[in-house]
Parts: structure tokens; C-alpha cells; sequence
């Protein structure tokens, strides 16, 4: 729907303050970024410092860990499936390497595991592709070719930007592996937003020092997908792939490796039991989990599974107490809720505005800051733009960039969002955005090595789903990047193993009844609750109990 006519009445104030903000702009005079004080001091606004939002975890290898409530119900959940009633000795599909998970990591690893010649397969809970990497809209960083740039800098970014607390090795591998994958995925034909010359084009992201930011237009994350999926897919390539088939629960063998999964077929409500040699876990993250109540930008299979699954093995998580919030999340139209709103937006230049058309915070803070900045002027300072549901937001001005640049760069360079909003009868290249933060990332998960390697042989993990690379905060276009370094990582690991380390046992899910006495033993009120959740519901209207049901674990065929 079109803005209403109350909003176009406070769209007038901004349009009354913006040929000031333009010229000082082009005077090169950006709004004061924050000192560390000021932003330890802000901070203390964002979702992840509600202490009422946390629980303790009080099974497994982080017992005594606090994370958010959501998290630790589906922790405190029993299994979906019944360990008595699935017979591992009837082996539906047997496989080198298998990859549980079809998005960005997923797809890359099994990419790098079959050029090495084992047999993979990959299982999707969706379609193949279907993943927050679709979704990724800003950029991929890498130290290429700015003679200004290289990867100390985008090292001491990256430390930066997670508050110092990301785990250095993992953080060193993201950045020196970066400029191989941007010419591996060059190489597959990725099509990067370029110069003339063929030069690839590049912006600052909150937190960056330097300008490395590859795009192609806003649907980065899409055009990768696009370039890998088509490679695993196509002839010479002979990766299965099984779509709606989530994997429930992981398999070990008495040797104490990882031997497997179990997945659920939705369409045909079988379980299917896989035996593989190497397993990769790239799953990815768990915004639909709505934590603290928040809308979110993420797939609608992006429900944690790989982190249950994973820790009933016994692999630790990291970094879990804190969430990435996007600070800007498209708050009306309503039907659009939610909606990833491209940093790109601000790196290119416009502004952040309240209901008074006044700039409260530089554009380019890292994430966490920015978007604590945007809660406390919409719930504290009262200087939120009201939207028609009740809700509060802040003005995006795009029309900006048009102003700072030339006609055409905003539907140029914003070609998804220019359409999008273009359905709903308001043009971004006249007209701002309202936005609000929205649940974006899940900077932690499992805890890996630089080789993608968990506590447990022969389960490897890549992606979102691990934790660790980004500290206590992600910055802007290290996500994609992470998937791509991380992915390609785990699928060699996962090679190597199966080729040259497996050893074969009798399989198992007797970690899973260990796991299930636990909870009994500790005395949880498990209120019929069973995780993996797999699908959120939103005919819940409980937003912390949205999942596909509490109690059924499918039909055994």
C-alpha cells in the first residue's frame, strides 16, 4: 500500500531538511561516529542486553550457558523421533560425504568434496537454494584489488566489528581465503557489478576502514546462489540432492563418530536413514525463532536445527548469547514487514532520519550499534515515525542517492528494492523508507577449528550454523563471505576424511536417549515440546511456541 496520508505529511519535514543534508554530504561532512564509550554506553538498548530475554541451559556441554529464552526451549526439547523405533540397519541411502543443508555452505562444500571424487549428497529441507543466502542482499568483502586494502585491514575489521572476542584463527582464514573465492565464483560466471574497464565495483559497510565491499546490484546473495547451484546441479557434476528432506537427528557409530542422519521427508512423512562417511552440518541460522518477538529478514526454514542436533552429539556452541539485529528492517508496508533493507543503502549515502527529519546516528556504525541507536530513538527519545499498525520506524532517505550521484542510480544500483516497493505504490527514488531493526543473524553457533572440524570425527560444519568467526557481531558482507570460505572448507575436510580417516561402526542413536534422560533427570518441564522445530507456524498466536506442532514426530512407513 502507499504511504498514508498522515505519513506523507511527516515525509514532508524530511524533503524540508534534505538540501542541507545533501550539501554538507558533498562538503564531505558526515554526522560524528561514535567513540567506544559512546557505543558501549548505546548498546546497552539492543535485544541481546535484556537479561529477562535469557535462560540457562541446563543439559548438555554448555550447561549453566545463558542464551535467548527461544534457543534454550527448543534445547530443552525432546527429540522427534522415537531411537527404539528407527532401524539403522536398513540402510536407505549410503554416501561418501553428505551434506545436510542446500543453501550457500551447504552447496559450496559439496561442490569442493566431489571435484576430490568422493559420492555426495546433499539434503535440503526445501527446495535446493532455498536459504538466507538467497536473501543476502549487500555485498561479499574481500582485500582484492585496492592497492589501499589487504587482508591486515580487513583482519582488524573483522575483530573489530565482533568487539574482540572472535576467535582469531577462524577470522584469519576468512579474510586470507577471500580473494579465492571471489575468483572461484568470477570463474563459475558470478556476475559482480562492475566498472567499464571490468574492474568490480566496491563500498564501505558499517564498520569497514576500507572500501571492499563486491556487489551485484542488491541480490548478491542470490546471484551466488544462482552461480553455484547451477554448477552443483549441471552435467559434470554428480551431486543428488534429496529437496524437503530435514535432517532430525545426526547417526553416530560406536566408534563415537558421526555416521550419518536421519532425515523426515515432508511430503511423504517417511524418516530416511542415511549412512555416510563425513557429514557436513551447514544448516544455517535461526531467525524464524523470532527472538524477543522481533520480525525477521530470514528463509522460513531458518529454525535452528542444525544447533539441536548437533549439541545433542555433544558439540559445543559458542557466541550464542548474542543476535544480529539488522538496523534496517522495512516497518511498513505492512506486507513487507520485516524485509532486509540493504546496508548498501547507507553506504551509498542516505541518511537516517527521525520524525523530526533530524540525523541521530552516523549511517555507517557497526550493526549492533547502529541498530541499538534505532531503538532507543524510537522506545526512549519518543522520536519514532508511527506507522498505521501501532508500530515505530525510522526514515531511511533514499532519494539521496539520486541527489549525490546521478538520476537512475537508485533503480540502478537497488533494482529488487526499487521493485518491491514499486508494487506497493511508493517510489524509493522520490519517496524514504521506513525501517526498524529486524532479527537478521545468528552470530554464534557450534564451535569449529579453521578446518571446519567439530569435537565429534566425521562431523564438519560451515556456514551460519557455526560460531565463532564473527565474535559478538557480524559485519556487513563477511556473512556471504563466511558461507563461501567456510562451505568450500568443510566440503574438503569432509573429503579427506571420508577418503582417508573413516572407520567404519555400527550405527547408533543412543546419544540421542542420553541426551532425552538428561532432560528427564533434570527435572524440565518438557510440556510436550520436541525439537527440531523444522517449520515455524503462524497460526500460533504464541510467538515463542511457533513451530510446525509440539508433539507429532510423523508417521513411520
Amino acid at each position: 500500500m502507499p504511504y498514508t496520508s498522515e505519513l506523507k505529511k511527516l515525509i514532508k519535514i524530511v524533503e524540508k531538511t534534505r538540501p542541507e543534508r545533501v550539501e554538507r554530504k558533498k562538503r564531505g561532512e558526515e554526522f560524528p561516529a561514535m567513540s567506544l564509550s559512546e557505543r558501549e554506553k548505546i548498546l546497552k538498548y539492543h535485544p541481546d542486553f535484556k537479561e529477562e530475554g535469557r535462560s540457562e541451559i541446563k543439559v548438555g556441554p554448555n550447561k549453566g550457558y545463558r542464551i535467548a529464552n527461544e534457543m534454550v526451549e527448543l534445547l530443552h526439547a525432546k527429540s522427534r523421533v522415537n531411537p527404539d523405533l528407527i532401524h539403522l540397519s536398513r540402510i536407505d541411502y549410503e554416501t561418501d560425504v553428505l551434506v545436510i543443508g542446500g543453501g550457500g555452505a551447504g552447496t559450496a562444500a559439496a561442490l569442493m568434496a566431489q571435484k576430490t571424487g568422493v559420492k555426495v549428497l546433499i539434503a535440503t529441507k526445501l527446495r535446493h537454494g532455498d536459504a538466507n543466502t538467497m536473501m543476502a542482499e549487500g555485498g561479499i568483502q574481500a582485500a582484492t584489488k585496492n592497492q589501499k586494502d589487504s587482508i591486515y585491514y580487513h583482519y582488524l575489521d573483522a575483530l573489530g566489528g565482533g568487539h574482540f572476542r572472535n576467535d582469531p584463527d577462524l577470522v584469519e582464514t576468512l579474510v586470507t581465503e577471500a580473494p579465492k573465492v571471489m575468483a572461484w565464483l568470477e570463474n563459475l560466471g558470478a556476475m559482480f557489478t562492475k566498472f567499464e574497464d571490468g574492474r568490480m565495483k566496491s563500498l564501505h559497510g558499517g564498520g569497514t576502514s576500507r572500501k571492499r565491499m563486491h556487489y551485484a546490484g542488491d541480490i548478491t546473495g542470490a546471484e551466488i546462489m544462482r552461480t553455484i547451484r547451477d554448477e552443483a546441479r549441471n552435467y559434470p557434476n554428480d551431486i543428488k540432492v534429496l529437496e524437503f528432506s530435514p535432517a532430525v537427528e545426526l547417526i553416530l557409530n560406536d566408534q563415537g563418530a558421526c555416521g550419518g542422519a536421519v532425515l523426515y521427508n515432508l511430503e511423504t512423512e517417511e524418516y530416511i536413514v542415511v549412512k555416510a562417511k563425513a557429514t557436513v552440518l551447514a544448516t544455517g541460522g535461526s531467525g524464524r525463532l523470532h527472538i524477543q518477538e522481533f520480525m525477521t529478514t530470514n528463509h522460513y526454514g531458518a529454525t535452528g536445527d542444525g544447533l539441536i542436533i548437533a549439541y545433542r552429539a555433544g558439540v559445543p556452541i559458542k557466541f550464542l548469547h548474542t543476535v544480529q539485529y539488522h538496523p534496517t528492517g522495512a516497518v511498513f508496508p505492512e506486507q513487507a514487514e520485516g524485509l532486509l533493507i540493504t546496508e548498501k543503502f547507507r553506504g551509498a549515502g542516505a541518511n537516517v532520519l527521525n520524525i523530526d527529519g533530524e540525523q541521530f546516528v552516523y549511517e555507517r556504525e557497526p550493526r549492533d550499534v547502529e541498530a541499538a541507536a534505532f531503538i532507543r530513538e524510537c522506545t526512549v527519545r519518543g522520536k519514532g515515525v508511527p506507522t498505521p499498525t501501532g508500530k515505530f520506524g525510522v526514515w531511511l532517505d533514499s532519494p539521496m542517492i539520486d541527489i549525490l550521484n546521478e538520476k537512475g542510480t537508485v533503480r540502478r544500483e537497488f533494482p529488487g528494492k526499487w521493485i518491491l516497493f514499486h508494487r506497493y505504490g511508493i517510489d524509493i527514488t522520490q519517496e524514504p523508507m521506513l525501517v526498524y531493526p529486524t532479527l537478521h543473524y545468528q552470530n554464534g553457533g557450534l564451535e569449529i577449528n579453521r578446518k571446519g572440524e567439530t569435537v565429534v570425527p566425521g562431523l564438519i560444519v560451515g556456514g551460519e550454523v557455526s560460531g565463532g568467526v564473527h565474535g559478538e557481531n557480524r559485519l556487513m558482507g563477511n556473512s556471504l563471505l563466511d558461507v563461501m570460505v567456510y562451505g568450500r572448507i568443510a566440503g574438503e575436510t569432509a573429503a579427506a576424511y571420508a577418503r582417508k580417516q573413516f572407520k567404519d561402526g555400527k550405527l547408533t542413536l543412543n546419544h540421542v536417549k542420553r541426551y532425552n534422560k538428561a532432560l528427564q533427570d533434570s527435572g524440565i518441564d518438557l510440556d510436550g515440546r520436541v525439537a527440531p522445530m523444522i517449520l515455524p507456524d503462524y497460526s500460533n498466536p504464541d510467538v515463542r511456541k511457533k513451530q510446525l506442532t509440539t508433539d507429532y514426530t510423523g508417521t513411520l512407513r
